[in-house]
């Protein structure tokens, strides 16, 4: 044996070694760890770890990881912005408890689809009061100012931006939207979700609430691997609800929870968003309103529901409370019912239905 392999055998022998005395320190130091956290039952009331404080009524806390999914163009972006906005002022959504806002919030909202323009004009829209609390990191304006890309998928931005939180004191971290922000992974594999989730869990113990934007595909349901939603706290759902009047707005939705961990469905109904924007004023002026049982059952019905026990789950009533409504809406022209499936009576026939009706009650 020369020289040389003798002296490679040597630091092959002594590599090693380090390595297992390396690899026992990292056990031990993991035993000791053990130790010191795993505690009886009787114990765990003892363990002083603050608990979530509440942001948003009862449905929003301090660590969520939260979904607002929609149609493409419905008024996601809008929305998201809102309640990135109120929480930053400290300002309620309105007078229901479940738009309470309880105190302002460090908000870091990362935009990676809209204009610079776009964004400016809808903060500047929605804005209520000045305040520092609410920062904007976007595309356009990172590209512009030093050249890179913001893609998300990466570790190292990963790392960089939950740095930029801790750095920030940020606790609420908005990422607008899923599939721009996170590029070259696929919707619908599961395991390109992993590559994510680590750093959300570390987000979380940090107690950075995230609330991601997420389209929806032509089902209505979040596109993409439902791994993603195994997770999320809450999950709010914005879908169009149909109103002659919808091209007057800037935005009309209903949002509606179609997950919530934190709180019951009565304390968080369903509400009808309105974004009316004035040519003559630069303000954005959003109103809500609680969205009746009636036009809950229409809409389920335009979204593709057809059969009874599909409608009650989705809209939260009884088989029985169904039916009744479906007669209400049949004697009305706008709804049949073929076999056992409900379906849409088209204005036209609506109309003839209508005629042939008046003629037999004449």
């Amino acid at each position: 044996m020369t020289t040389q392999q003798t002296k490679n055998a040597i630091d092959e022998i002594l590599t090693t070694e380090a390595q297992k005395k390396a690899a026992a320190n990292l056990k031990a130091d993991w035993l000791q760890s053990f130790n010191k956290a795993a505690s009886p039952s009787a114990a765990l009331a003892g363990i002083a770890v603050p608990p979530c404080r509440p942001i948003v009524g009862k449905w929003f806390k301090q660590g969520d990881l939260g979904f607002i999914c929609g149609p493409r163009g419905l008024g996601k972006t809008w929305w998201a912005m809102l309640l990135a906005r109120k929480c930053a002022e400290g300002i309620s959504m309105g007078q229901l408890p479940a738009l309470h806002v309880h105190s302002p919030q460090r908000v870091l909202y990362v935009d990676g689809e809209m204009s610079l323009d776009g964004i400016r004009e809808r903060d500047h829209a929605l804005t209520a009061v000045p305040t520092p609390n609410i920062i904007y990191l976007q595309h356009e304006a990172l590209f512009h100012l030093t050249g890179k890309v913001l893609n998300l998928a990466e570790p190292q931005a990963q790392a960089a931006l939950l740095e930029k939180c801790i750095q920030d004191k940020i606790t609420i971290l908005v990422l607008d939207n899923l599939s721009c922000l996170f590029s070259g992974m696929r919707e619908n594999d599961a395991d390109a979700w992993e590559r994510v989730l680590p750093w959300l869990l570390d987000l979380r113990r940090h107690r950075i609430s995230v609330i991601f934007v997420a389209h929806c595909g032509r089902n209505g349901l979040m596109r993409g691997t439902s791994r993603r939603e195994d997770a999320a706290f809450w999950i709010i759902n914005l879908s169009q609800l149909k109103d002659p009047s919808d091209e007057r707005h800037g935005a009309k939705f209903v949002a509606k929870f179609v997950k919530n961990r934190n709180t019951s469905d009565a304390d968080c109904p369903p509400l009808e968003w309105t974004f009316l924007r004035s040519p003559n004023d630069s303000k954005t002026q959003v109103t809500w309103k609680k969205v009746s049982v009636p036009e809950l059952f229409r809409k389920a019905i335009e979204d593709g529901l057809s059969t009874a026990s599909a409608i009650a789950e989705e809209i939260s009533l009884s088989r029985s409370q169904v039916s009744k409504y479906a007669t209400k809406a049949m004697k009305e022209g706008w709804l049949a019912k073929k076999d056992r499936e409900y379906v849409l009576v088209s204005e036209d026939e609506a109309k003839v239905d209508q005629e042939l009706n008046k003629q037999l009650d004449a």
